[in-house]
């Protein structure tokens, strides 16, 4: 408790931010000895000016700190500190880390992260693509890291834990905030299966202003960002931004040119992100970091299996099949293109997707099973 009390009291100290925590914790090694360092030593540190030596010398602790603590380890959460070994390494890296996280859930320092991200607002096609790919990395052993919003986020927590993989969310307020208030099942569903993370004290409330800076999180604890579904102005465009700085990959999915819900994602393919159509892409740019760490090709039999029921397809099937695209379309529209009687067209659509190959969305709208 002491030894945290002093880590949230250097955070506190006014002028003292993220920048300049990192660069004290790095020339004292540890809150405490900043606090009692002598002026001349605390001045040698970029950043620290006469008013911040006269706020740290006079600085008391304060109760709200104790109380903090006290919710903290009443609600079953916990901190992890810089000087943890269970702080997120890649975290550690960007120029203005959180000095400590708040956990709810488990972090792997071993794990390799990949994070993905998108509109709130997303299309049908975004959300099955989204779940189908997390689905893919969770089932080779990468954590899927995202915001827990609403749309893509969601989307893809949804899919790692649909994978039996592990998932992070990283929230953009308190963890005694659950936001949006839907997701409280998945809130604790992803703390069972990895963590949910927050810089933030526990009652902060989800602020406009709070996501992009927590943004730098997702982007920096993750060893690439994958974009699917953004509009012109999309905050996830912020966490790509990030993660180029923290020269990290940057990946997009392309959707329709007619959505202006791509024309984000198209954006960042244009500027050199690379394009993703299924979790192999992903694995073939990192695969020097992810090699010791995927599970024994899963993906790979995956995609042999799909392969061999689409061989072994009787040719009225085959029609149907052929006829489906990853974007989802009526059955009545698929009847007029296939010129069959929708009842037939649907018995024949029904078998697929007990094949595993085809997949139906609300409104009785299909598509191909994503690969």
């Amino acid at each position: 408790m002491e030894n945290l009390q002093s880590w949230f009291s250097l955070k506190s100290v006014p002028g003292i931010g993220n920048h300049l925590f990192k660069r004290l914790l790095n020339a004292f090694a540890s809150p405490q000895r900043v606090f009692e360092a002598a002026r001349e030593q605390l001045l040698q540190v970029e950043g620290v000016t006469p008013r911040i030596v006269t706020a740290l010398q006079n600085h008391k602790p304060s109760e709200d700190i104790r109380k903090e603590l006290d919710r903290i380890h009443q609600k079953g959460f916990w901190i992890v500190t810089m000087l943890d070994s269970s702080y997120p390494r890649l975290l550690r890296e960007i120029p203005d880390p959180p000095p400590y996280l708040y956990v709810y859930g488990k972090l792997d320092e071993g794990s390799i992260n990949i994070a993905v991200v998108g509109s709130r607002h997303a299309t049908t096609y975004g959300i099955t693509t989204t779940r189908d790919l997390c689905n893919d990395l969770a089932a080779l052993g990468i954590t899927v890291v995202s915001g827990m919003a609403r749309g893509i986020d969601t989307a893809a927590h949804e899919g790692a834990l649909m994978g039996k993989g592990k998932t992070i969310a990283v929230l953009g307020c308190g963890l005694d905030r659950v936001y949006p208030a839907e997701n409280q099942k998945l809130y604790h569903r992803i703390s069972e299966n990895g963590a949910v993370v927050s810089e933030f004290a526990l009652t902060t409330e989800p602020e406009a202003h709070n996501f992009p800076i927590r943004n730098r999180i997702i982007s920096g604890i993750s060893h690439g960002t994958v974009v699917v579904e953004a509009s012109k102005k999309s905050g996830s465009l912020i966490t790509a931004r990030l993660a180029a700085e923290q020269n990290r990959e940057v990946f997009a999915v392309p959707g329709s040119v007619q959505s202006f819900k791509s024309i984000g994602t198209h954006t960042l393919i244009k500027q050199g992100a690379k394009l993703v159509e299924h979790a192999q892409d992903i694995i073939e740019e990192l695969y020097p970091i992810i090699k010791p760490h995927i599970a024994a090709s899963g993906n790979l039999r995956r995609q042999d299996a799909t392969r061999n029921v689409i061989a072994s397809l009787p040719p009225e099937e085959v029609r149907v099949y052929e006829m489906l695209g990853p974007y989802p379309e009526h059955i009545d529209d698929l009847a007029r293109k296939i010129s069959m009687e929708t009842g037939k067209l649907s018995s024949i659509l029904l078998k697929l997707e007990l094949k595993g190959i085809v997949q139906q969305s609300p409104g009785k709208l299909f598509s191909v099973m994503k690969k």
